[in-house]
């Protein structure tokens, strides 16, 4: 018996980590680089507008991030309209870091959900423009279908908004997205800690992508691998099978062939 998990591909890349993490808001760049380590992760997202902005020692960000080790996954971060969000990753493409974008159209500053109607007109024109679309989405899952019907190539519902720390909100949501679902649905956003991966994960998840929950930690370095191992054992547990919850109990020990009582 084997218990190898498939590889998770989105478009031409395959990954063995189902991990992805953000490279924001660390506290060092050196404690970046050893949380990535440390969470095995084989993609980081980074903020195109972050990319050659100069850091500690006349480095770029992209520095710190070998080629070799991660694929990078430039984001939109910051966009509050479609345009915006299409000009942002063309930017990145032009930058030499590939097709791959995560899409991202919020609707205000507050509370950084995306905005809908943006988010499905960015999303068709960056697939016509051959983009390798991950786009993050609220967890409707009318729109999440929406987005898969125009090409996008992953659906990422947010499980609380960003930076928020809540977890998943609406588990019966991500249920029913990923029930319908085609391509691969990654839970992006709202994760505060391990057993918010875990579920993510118990729920179906494919992949799930969080920044914040680690780079604001206490020990980052910590937290990452508590990350890892949660998406772990999420992940072994969902393609394992939980039993079904019961009203009343059942007993573990057998009924038939016991000492009888007097």
């Amino acid at each position: 018996m084997t218990l190898v998990d498939q590889p998770l591909v989105i478009g031409t890349h395959s990954f063995d980590s189902r991990l992805f993490l953000g490279t924001g808001k660390y506290p060092t760049m050196e404690s970046m680089v050893e949380s990535l380590e440390v969470s095995g992760t084989q993609c980081v997202t980074v903020a195109v507008r972050r990319m050659q902005l100069g850091v500690p020692e006349g480095k770029t960000l992209l520095d710190y991030l070998p080629r070799d080790k991660y694929v990078l996954l430039p984001n939109t971060a910051g966009c509050f309209d479609a345009d915006h969000a299409v000009r942002t990753a063309r930017l990145g493409r032009e930058l030499g870091i590939g097709d791959l974008v995560k899409l991202e159209v919020l609707a205000d500053p507050m509370t950084l959900l995306p905005e809908p109607i943006g988010t499905l007109e960015a999303a068709k024109i960056l697939v016509k423009e051959g983009f390798t679309v991950l786009c993050y989405t609220s967890d409707d899952p009318v729109l999440a279908k929406r987005l898969e019907e125009v090409g996008v190539a992953s659906v990422m519902p947010a499980g609380a908004p960003i930076g928020s720390g809540q977890g998943i909100q609406n588990p019966n949501n991500i249920r029913i997205i990923l029930e319908r679902a085609e391509v691969p649905i990654i839970v992006d956003a709202g994760v505060g800690t391990a057993s918010d991966v875990a579920f993510a994960f118990e729920l179906g998840a494919e992949g799930v992508l969080l920044n914040t929950g680690v780079a604001l930690a206490k020990e980052p370095v910590r937290m990452a691998r508590a990350m890892k191992a949660a998406a772990e054992a999420g992940r072994d547990a969902f393609l394992a099978g939980r039993i079904p919850k019961r009203l009343y109990a059942s007993a573990s020990s057998p009924t038939s062939g016991v000492i009888a009582g007097e």
